[in-house]
Order: C-alpha cells, then structure tokens, then sequence
C-alpha cells in the first residue's frame, strides 16, 4: 500500500487540469484535484463568448504552428491527443461538435456548459475526487520522499504533483498566476508575462466613432519606430470604444503588451488584403471616370463600411461628400495609401483583466515535453497555461491544455 495520501494532487480545475484527473485516474491513481474557485472549469464557460471554441478544425503541424517558435514543444503531447482525438472524445460522451468557416470547433449546442458538463461527468466516472473552494497554500518535499500538500484546512501527501494554475489572463476567473511561485520554489524560471489575445487600445480618437463596425477580412501589422514588423495577422476586427478587437487584434496583441513601449508601437491597417494596391488604384480611376457624379464615399463604400470610407476620406484631408470626377492622382494615391496601409499610433491593450490567455510563464526548457515532467525536480509536473505557451485564437489554446494536460495524466 502507498504511504501517501495520494498518488497524485493536481493543483487547477481548469481544461489540463480536468483531462490530467480524468487520465490518471482512469489508469488507476488515485488523484485529488484541487480547485481554489468556487466551480471548475469557469475559463471553460466564459470561452467562446460562452461557446467554448474546443479546438481548431487542423492537423497536429497545424496547431504547432499557432505557438510559433514554442510550439516544437507540444510535438509529444498532440502525438498523444491532437485535434482529431479531442474531437472524438467529446463525441464519444455525446457532444456533437461543428466545424466554423474559420476553422473553430464549437459544440452543435453553441453551449459552453455542455462542454464542462461532459469533463465533470467524465471525472465523477473516473474515480478522482474533485475539492473545491480549497486553495494550495504551499508545496513542499517530504524528507522520505513525495510532496506535502498543504491548504487552509488540511496538509496531503502525494507521490506526484501536477500544477494546472492557469497564467494571469482574466484573473476574476481565479488564475492569478499562483502556480509561478510554487515552481520557482522547485527551481524554476519564468519566462516574463505579458497579456495575449487582448484587445488593442490606439491613439486616433476617431476610431472610437466608428465602434460597432466589423470588418471580414483585414490584415495587421505591429510595427516599430525603426526595423521591420513584430508581427502580422490576418482575419476579422470589431472597431470598438476603446480601440480594435476581433481575431486579428487579439492575435496580434502579444507584440504590443510584450513591448518595453507600446505606445512607441504603430498598427499598419490592410482594409483590403485580398485586393493589389495596384487594382485598387485601377477600381478608383476608372470609378472617377465612369461614375464622376457619384459621391467617393459611395464608391468607396462598394468596398468598405460607409462610415469607415467616410472617415478615410477626412483622414486623407477631403470632404465627406466630395464627388467621384476628376480624382487627381496625389488623391487617388492618398485613399490607397489608407485603406492599403493605414497607420494607427497604439497605446496598448485593455491588459490582464481582458486578455483570453497569459504570454510567458513556465519555461520550457526546464520542463520534457515528452512527459510534462519537471527537470528539475522529478515527480513534479507542468500542463496548460502555467507554461509560457500562447497561440492564436481559434481553439489551439484549448488544444495545447487538453493536450498537455492528457499527456501528464499518463504519467501520474
């Protein structure tokens, strides 16, 4: 008989946290699951807009490639549960899913809670005892081996500790970046964090005019006083009161919050990324010879919003009713110029309050990808969030926590 309480604890309810508990216990392990929060999986709820994007409608290269130069290190964990095997989990407890025409995986319900309701029934079966309202106060090693456990109420023993925390992003949730210093207590760095997939704040106060506006289909780029781009992204953006949300937006927050200056940042706009300058140029000369009677921003507005071709036309120093005939040239260049590549003076973004996802944290090279293990002290493990891994929108978040989180839960 083991000498401890359990034989794993893991530490976070949340998406690693639950399919961690769920693996291990299904193997056999007796797991305690720690929840500090009132409920489990509230992240999972709030997702989506309350949808729960589950994962991204890809292959396993495909969601390596949303983490950038991290994402080498969920080669391992998706061998083990990539998107196809998510997908098929769900379903196999009786989630139908749906593929978006963005990619997004969301349950046919459109309900988050179908979601969570699925894991907490799949956890009741498996046998691991799930605590809430009980946060880990601290870690520590025991002298004859295993960890010490320690909460407000009791102390536990387990063979293997698992931290699920969670970063800093949407810290009413809960993940207030707690598990940082217990892994820092075992010798481990963190890598510095920053908020992702947060919503950019700009300096024009005429973009808040325009909040409401959805544009399908923009390009973005972060660009810096000097040098080439951060960053740059493509899909859809909301003009909001505060700024700029939207996929493209969020996905290329993590330049601007991880900058030493975000306000020294400039967003260069593509209103029409699927259209050359060149044949945007041709659309308005031939448009203000054949249709001169027209108002530009009619013309502009077979394009664009209105209300942003409007904007653009002031922007470029001309009247909002100002007709099509006799475009000159300078002009006609100048209205390329701001919807090809319209430059917007950041300020920031709305930080950890209203970002999806934490940038930083854990860092990788301390930890094997193969078995989420720490290397420096066995016995400890790492998945989701805590890890300094971030992708884009569109699931591949959800994906690298599942992933992660199944993949310690084999080794526990």
């Amino acid at each position: 008989m083991s000498s401890f309480d359990y034989d794993a604890i893991i530490v976070g309810a949340g998406a690693a946290g639950l399919f961690a508990a769920i693996h291990a216990a299904e193997r056999g392990r007796k797991v305690l699951l720690l929840e500090k929060g009132k409920k489990p999986g509230v992240k999972i709820l709030m997702s989506g807009g309350t949808r729960c994007n589950i994962t991204h409608d890809c292959d396993t290269r495909g969601i390596v490639h949303a983490f950038g130069a991290n994402g080498k290190f969920l080669h391992s964990a998706l061998a083990g549960l990539g998107p196809k095997e998510t997908v098929a989990f769900f379903n196999g407890e009786g989630l139908a899913t749906k593929v978006e025409d963005t990619g997004k995986v969301f349950p046919v319900s459109d309900r988050a809670v179908d979601v969570l309701d699925v894991l907490m029934k799949r956890l009741a079966r498996s046998g691991a005892t799930l605590a809430l309202t009980e946060p880990v106060k601290d870690v520590d090693l025991q002298p004859e081996g295993g960890f010490r456990v320690s909460t407000p109420t009791r102390t536990l023993t387990a063979d293997r500790v698992l931290l699920t925390t969670g970063g800093k992003s949407y810290p009413g949730c809960g993940t207030t970046g707690d598990g940082y210093a217990l892994a820092m207590k075992f010798g481990h760095t963190i890598v510095p964090t920053s908020p992702a997939l947060v919503p950019l704040t700009v300096q024009p106060t005429w973009v808040s005019e325009l909040r409401g506006i959805t544009l399908p289909d923009v390009n973005l780029k972060v660009v810096p006083e000097q040098g080439k781009a951060l960053t740059q992204r493509r899909g859809s953006m909301l003009f909001a009161h505060f700024g700029l949300t939207g996929p493209a937006p969020l996905d290329v927050s993590r330049a601007v919050s991880g900058h030493a200056k975000p306000s020294s940042l400039t967003l260069e706009a593509d209103f029409l990324p699927h259209e050359p300058e060149q044949v945007f140029d041709e659309f308005l000369r031939a448009e203000s010879l054949a249709s001169g009677k027209k108002q530009l921003a009619v013309v502009l507005s077979e394009k664009l919003p209105r209300r942003l071709a409007d904007q653009l036309l002031v922007l470029c120093g001309m009247a909002v009713d100002r007709k099509a005939a006799a475009l000159a040239r300078p002009d006609r260049l100048a209205l390329v110029a701001a919807v090809k590549r319209l430059r917007l003076p950041l300020r920031g973004t709305l930080g950890f309050e209203k970002a999806e996802v934490t940038a930083g944290g854990v860092n990788l090279d301390e930890v094997d990808s193969r078995t989420m293990q720490s290397k420096h002290r066995p016995g400890l493990y790492f998945a989701g969030e805590v890890l300094d891994l971030d992708g884009w929108i569109g699931g591949y978040n959800f994906q690298s926590a599942w992933s992660t989180g199944w993949l310690a839960g084999k080794q526990l």
